[in-house]
């Protein structure tokens, strides 16, 4: 009885101390993240001084904005609208093993309009949280995206948008947390609208600066469909699809199918805004990388 009672001690400090050494990011998953916010907030209150800034840079970025469709960004899909934000997403990504992978960032981050045809987006890299024995939990790649507005009418004159993307990716992930070369991937985005209806779509592949012949070049297509109720709220449904048409995945391909809802643009003060929604992708077709999951994002359009 003594013997069995001392290895149950043992046993109850070796777990607590397993649990310690595996789950030191409990606090993190949490509240990383929160400084990206306050950091992007702050300047918001304190850019609106009640200046007219008629020639400044919400000057100019207002001309930008006025020129397109007023759509929402769907949950996955981006859009080829022009934003003034910060975007932060969380998402649970159930793997084929039945493991939940928890994906904080998302590659989201600061989007910004220097002139009234360019954007750029500076990717807050992901924190990904394997839950997984031998997987690593770590951060992900650096991202970036720079979009050039080809052609758009607002919704008195045409209701379309037209945009050419360049995005680009840099391997500073750990461990298995991101990709091993850099990546560029170049994209064309449509979108068109009639009333309270729209269609934002975009078709891209991803060019990657070496082990080509074992990634290949993927080709990446979304479609959002969205109908706009009450002012405020975007009910929508995607479809979000890759092909492989060479690399060890050659002749695969994987579509996701997206019902969603986001709720906005909410005024808090000045120039912030607020926006936030969730989505639910399913597989669809026989081979998928992953099973399903569920997206949340959270926008401040500040302009």
């Amino acid at each position: 009885m003594f013997r069995w009672a001392r290895r149950e001690k043992r046993s109850d400090a070796h777990v607590v101390s397993m649990r310690a050494k595996t789950q030191p990011m409990d606090l993190p998953r949490y509240t990383f993240g929160i400084h990206f916010l306050v950091l992007a907030i702050i300047p918001c209150w304190a850019q609106d001084s009640g200046s007219s800034d008629r020639g400044g840079w919400f000057a100019r970025v207002a001309r930008a904005q006025a020129a397109q469709p007023h759509w929402i960004t769907p949950v996955v899909t981006v859009t080829p609208r022009l934003e003034e934000e910060f975007r932060y997403d969380i998402s649970e990504q159930t793997q084929l093993s039945g493991a939940m992978t928890e994906i904080y960032g998302g590659s989201k981050g600061l989007e910004l309009i220097p002139t009234e045809h360019i954007q750029v987006t500076v990717g807050v890299p992901p924190y990904q949280i394997h839950n997984q024995a031998g997987v690593h939990d770590g951060w992900g790649d650096v991202s970036f995206l720079v979009k050039y507005r080809v052609l758009s009418k607002n919704e008195d004159h045409g209701n379309y948008s037209l945009t050419a993307f360049l995005g680009a990716t840099l391997p500073t992930g750990e461990a298995n947390n991101g990709a091993a070369p850099v990546a560029i991937t170049p994209w064309v985005a449509a979108g068109k609208g009639w009333g309270h209806f729209s269609v934002q779509t975009t078709l891209g592949i991803t060019l990657s600066a070496a082990d080509t012949r074992q990634l290949g070049r993927p080709i990446l297509s979304n479609a959002a469909f969205q109908y706009r109720i009450w002012q405020k709220l975007w009910p929508e449904f995607e479809v979000n699809s890759t092909f492989w048409r060479s690399g060890d995945l050659a002749g695969k391909k994987q579509v996701f199918l997206t019902p969603g809802l986001v709720i906005g643009r909410l005024h808090l003060t000045g120039r912030l805004r607020f926006a936030f929604g969730a989505g639910f992708q399913i597989a669809a077709t026989q081979f998928h990388t992953y099973n399903h999951k569920l997206v949340f994002t959270i926008r401040f359009p500040f302009a």
